[in-house]
């Protein structure tokens, strides 16, 4: 699954690199953070049809302190479980009434290209789950025109020749797949 490909870049990020920047311009590491933990909440209630709430960002790394990478941990085992229930990927759900399936695979994007952010903004090797990124790539083919009128995507980077399939999953989704901090 996506986040046991993201953990073992979360559990590497120190107290020192919270204020830095990432790729997602508007997020800093400590933002991104508590985003993703925000994710992993709420669609773990998507996959139980139940409504969420994300009109605001809780400080969850505030919250829990230096035991946020095993809350982290533990409520992605908790959201995997969620998913892989009987019925999770069935009808629709959400405010917007998607297909289910959708946004599993919308949490899966989120953690896969977030876990990547992570991973440029503290320099850290970071490798997808196997064989996500191709459904990911058919994903935001099919989104990303809505996804850019509502400003969840930027508009395409370029991609030079030989791109990888990430590198182009990540330009996709507007992010430059060669970004650096400075």
């Amino acid at each position: 699954m996506a986040a046991g490909a993201a953990l073992p870049v979360l559990r590497e990020v120190r107290d020192d690199q919270l204020g830095w920047p990432t790729p997602c311009a508007e997020y800093d590491v400590r933002a991104l953070l508590n985003h993703l933990f925000q994710v992993v909440v709420a669609f773990r209630s998507l996959a139980a049809k139940k409504d969420v709430d994300f009109s605001s960002t809780p400080d969850r790394l505030g919250e829990y302190g230096a035991q946020w990478p095993d809350r982290f941990a533990d409520a992605s085992a908790q959201l995997a479980e969620a998913w892989a229930a009987p019925g999770a990927e069935d009808g629709l759900t959400g405010g917007m009434q998607l297909p289910a399936r959708t946004v599993g695979a919308m949490v899966l994007l989120d953690l896969t290209v977030h876990a990547w952010d992570l991973a440029r903004a503290t320099g850290r090797p970071y490798t997808p789950a196997e064989g996500c990124v191709a459904e990911l790539r058919t994903l935001v083919a099919q989104m990303a025109p809505t996804a850019r009128k509502m400003n969840v995507f930027a508009e395409p980077a370029p991609v030079p020749p030989g791109a990888s399939d990430l590198e182009v999953l990540l330009a996709e989704t507007g992010r430059d797949p060669h970004w650096t901090a400075g």
